[in-house]
């Protein structure tokens, strides 16, 4: 008996595991070669992301900071250049990013499920669409790698909503 119960239960967990890893997906990496590493996997405990920083001057992203929850993550890139931010509304989620690249990102798009477009940079280099695999998810965090003065390349983190959290 306590056998078929263990059976029961490893059973259990492995469908839950199975059911969260269909849930997660990776876009990227876009960009180009160089730069540090840089995650914001920790930062996505705080909330969703509620706004995005850009620094952008005139050819490349330069930099690059996001807010989880209340929680602005650690800034990336370099310093010289406009800054942009925008917020995101209450229950508001990106779905959708595309931008260019060429050496360094030179485009950003966020788009949300609120059919907002967020644009940052230049319209020039190659294109790409980053999109969840799953249906149902959204963006969860950034990661990629950056200079002191640019940002390198970016990749994109894609799951399903978390739970109730304050905005910036």
């Amino acid at each position: 008996m306590l056998t078929i119960a263990f059976l029961a239960l490893l059973c259990a967990s492995a469908s839950a595991s199975e059911i969260q890893a269909r849930s997660s997906s990776f876009s990227g990496e876009y960009g180009g070669r160089g730069g540090k590493p840089f995650s914001h996997s920790r930062n996505q405990l705080d909330g969703p992301i509620t706004a995005i920083r850009v620094r952008v001057n005139r050819y490349y992203i330069v930099g690059l900071q996001v807010c989880y929850g209340k929680v602005w993550s650690k800034y990336v890139g370099g310093k010289l250049g406009e800054l942009k931010e925008i917020f995101l509304n209450p229950g508001e989620s990106v779905v959708q990013v595309s931008g260019k690249y060429k050496n360094y990102l030179r485009k950003l798009v966020f788009v949300t499920d609120k059919f907002r477009f967020l644009t940052f940079g230049k319209d020039r280099g190659i294109s790409f669409k980053a999109v969840p695999l799953y249906p149902n998810t959204v963006l969860r965090f950034i990661s990629g790698r950056s200079s002191r003065s640019i940002i390198n390349a970016i990749g994109f983190h894609w799951d399903v909503y978390p739970s109730e959290h304050e905005n910036c």
